[in-house]
């Protein structure tokens, strides 16, 4: 869909600024609910992105990915 398509386009661009991005900051930021779908996307158009595991103040684990140099 457009919405989706515009979704991994922002999402691709903040990655290639430098930046890394977190589920909470997509959604907070860009309205992007489902990172890790665009994730998956933007990995089968060949885009080089790493996932790193974080752990929040209570324990929580998630996911922060960045574009790989």
């Amino acid at each position: 869909s457009t919405q989706t398509q515009t979704q991994r386009n922002t999402i691709l661009r903040h990655l290639k600024q430098g930046k890394t991005i977190t589920p909470m900051k997509a959604y907070i930021v860009y309205g992007v609910y489902r990172l890790s779908a665009r994730i998956h996307e933007l990995r089968e158009d060949k885009y080089d992105i790493l996932t790193s595991y974080k752990t929040d103040e209570r324990g929580r684990m998630y996911a922060e990915y960045s574009l790989r140099d």
